[in-house]
């Protein structure tokens, strides 16, 4: 009898030690459902056939470690749920504007085989982005872009809501607090597609809009007003819908260059920035605690020569200003060149960031990368890195 005290002992004592060592960490990682990229399938429209899909790409991350995934239900102004503002995606059903058949509620479903597996579910949106390559397939008559074209412009081969038009910003938010109202998502989820990446030689046709709004601003601040402005109306609206319900961003890894802003500047040389090209001021964001957390996509490998991933995981950790920092790590880059061809190349990532005080995890860009286990990375999560499970970080503000 004692002896059996004494083994049950030590095995409580085993199971509190792991429970002790494992600190709560977010282990996200992106579904992208923009031209098939992750999920759906390509060309695979049956409703049943979808929800096996889903099923088993829930199953291959959550035997890896994964705690939360996030996933994109709003790639272009269309919808992968029942919408009363926006279409059906032509990425779930072959056609834009056409239902599920079987019908059925691709985000009720995901969010509920999601939570089954104990992981959380963040709805990943695209704000501005409205047709992503003008003219390659239909768009459905109840697309916003028929309904009110004065709201868009053309850049690129895309259309993109003009940013700087209050109307259509209420229109994105109108569309956010319906998902909030409505599903029990736990964070809405955008990522770094605020003002378009520029293109060379040729600038954003938004000039009529800023003569008409700017008010005195020069264009890049009055551009960065306005993200700005949707930014603080979202943080609005999800916290009034959802107290509960998190608002996330997944900005492009570099805030701004050294070069621009002496203080705040990271150590980079010359890459593209939030803050000059995108007209994306994330620290505000942070600073203003209008976001709960910043996933900053740093998809370089140590040591890059224009922006290496230590030099922006240390920036990071110095940016929070209180708020969640997961990073983003770019795994599809697995074999790409010499560096992303080692195997040490993902785990010494994961150490860097497991190092600092002020970073609570990482999501990883993205599902169908995992599918071929490259360079052994779902075995070292699986065996090493995520071994044990971990909770989501809780965020004190939000209690």
């Amino acid at each position: 009898m004692q002896k059996t005290f004494s083994i049950l002992l030590a095995a409580i004592f085993f199971i509190q030690n792991i429970t002790a060592q494992t600190k709560p960490e977010f282990r996200g990682v992106w579904v992208a459902t923009v031209d098939n990229i992750d999920w759906p399938t390509r060309g695979v429209f049956n409703s049943d056939s979808q929800k096996v899909s889903f099923k088993r790409l829930l199953d291959m991350h959550q035997r890896n470690g994964i705690n939360a995934v996030i996933v994109q239900v709003r790639p272009a102004s269309d919808a992968f749920y029942p919408s009363q503002y926006e279409p059906w995606s032509q990425w779930l059903t072959g056609l834009q504007g056409r239902p599920p058949v079987p019908y059925y509620d691709p985000l009720e479903f995901m969010i509920a085989e999601t939570h089954k597996r104990g992981m959380a579910f963040h709805a990943w949106m695209n704000p501005y982005r409205a047709e992503f390559s003008i003219g390659s397939s239909p768009l459905s008559a109840t697309h916003i872009t028929r309904l009110h074209p004065e709201w868009f412009l053309v850049y690129g081969g895309k259309r993109y809501f003009d940013p700087g038009n209050k109307l259509a910003q209420q229109y994105v938010a109108n569309v956010v607090k319906d998902v909030v109202s409505r599903y029990a998502v736990d964070a809405i989820h955008f990522d770094d597609y605020f003002y378009p990446y520029r293109i060379a030689a040729k600038e954003f046709p938004d000039n009529k809009t800023y003569l008409q709004y700017g008010n005195g601003l020069t264009k890049d601040d009055w551009r960065r007003s306005n993200t700005d402005s949707i930014i603080a109306l979202l943080s609005r609206v999800i916290k009034t819908a959802n107290k509960k319900c998190q608002f996330g961003i997944a900005p492009f890894g570099v805030w701004r260059n050294a070069e621009r802003d002496s203080i705040n500047g990271s150590n980079t040389n010359g890459a593209v920035s939030n803050y000059d090209d995108l007209y994306a001021d994330i620290l505000l964001w942070l600073q203003n605690g209008w976001i709960d957390y910043v996933a900053p996509q740093l998809y370089w490998e140590i040591g890059h020569p224009t922006a290496s991933y230590k030099t922006l995981v240390d920036w990071w950790d110095a940016h929070t200003y209180g708020r969640h920092c997961y990073i983003g790590i770019g795994i599809y880059k697995a074999n790409s060149n010499k560096a992303w061809k080692d195997p040490n190349q993902l785990p010494k990532q994961i150490e860097l960031l497991r190092n600092k005080k002020n970073i609570q995890g990482m999501a990883f860009f993205s599902s169908s990368s995992f599918n071929h286990n490259p360079n052994g990375w779902n075995d070292s999560l699986r065996l090493h890195y995520f071994k044990e499970p971990a909770t989501i970080p809780v965020m004190d503000w939000l209690k």
